[in-house]
């Protein structure tokens, strides 16, 4: 086997977004051994600051479904998760040993965040792995207090995002999106922004490819879209959210 080929690079470069899912369950055992061997994923420190929520509640997934966007595959999907960055968890322990942790500084809030981040991502690699699809869902940070409310998240903790996982529908066939040029992103050495020629050929292969995906409905380009995307305010709820949550005060 080639070995710039082998399976887990070729996983990798096929990934793709699956919203579209059978009636068919994920088996437990399947389940709990893709989030157990997930958890050697890198963690700063060893600290492990993460924790994962399985929503099995019909009732609750359709009201995050709602609270997320209405994204209804979080309802159709056969496992929904939401992983969420944890300081709880070594606050309390840490009072087992008569030290305060402060789990306000913005470094803390960074760490768990990351550390949920890699966690969930050799999730999603796992699961893809056995021919399971997913999709993360960002759209929880829309309502988050709403959804710790539901789920009776503590403070010290957050939900970074969520992910749908099931059996793709006998009919998907999503083509994977383009990503940047490695010469775009990989800089030697030092930070420079010589890209300017390497955009306007990426944005000429991603019109491209949402011209032939919808058959002519979107025909704009990376750059514009993504620029469409950052204006405005994004989320600005999330800062008075993680202050009342005791993360990212400091």
């Amino acid at each position: 086997m080639n070995k710039l080929n082998n399976n887990i690079i070729e996983l990798i470069s096929n990934h793709t977004s699956c919203r579209k899912y059978s009636d068919k369950k994920i088996d437990e055992k399947v389940l709990r051994e893709i989030l157990n061997k997930s958890q050697y994923a890198s963690t700063s420190s060893f600290l492990q600051l993460y924790s994962v929520i399985r929503v099995k509640n019909d009732e609750n997934r359709k009201k995050i479904a709602y609270l997320a966007g209405e994204q209804k595959y979080i309802e159709t999907a056969a496992e929904f998760l939401i992983f969420c960055a944890d300081l709880n968890r070594i606050e309390k322990i840490a009072l087992n040993y008569d030290i305060k942790v402060d789990t306000g500084y913005i470094e803390s809030f960074i760490t768990a965040t990351v550390d949920a981040s890699l966690y969930a991502e050799n999730v999603i690699l796992a699961a893809e792995s056995l021919g399971i699809g997913g999709v993360f869902i960002g759209g929880i940070r829309n309502n988050p207090r709403e959804i710790s409310n539901l789920l009776k998240i503590p403070k010290n903790v957050y939900p970074v995002f969520g992910m749908c996982l099931g059996y793709p529908e006998d009919d998907f066939n999503q083509s994977k999106k383009p990503r940047l040029p490695l010469d775009i992103v990989l800089k030697e050495d030092y930070y420079y922004e010589d890209d300017k020629k390497s955009l306007e050929e990426y944005d000429e292969k991603i019109k491209t490819y949402y011209i032939k995906r919808t058959n002519g409905k979107i025909n704009s380009t990376w750059t514009e879209q993504v620029s469409k995307r950052m204006e405005g305010e994004n989320r600005p709820h999330m800062k008075k959210y993680l202050e009342d949550q005791d993360l990212n005060n400091k």
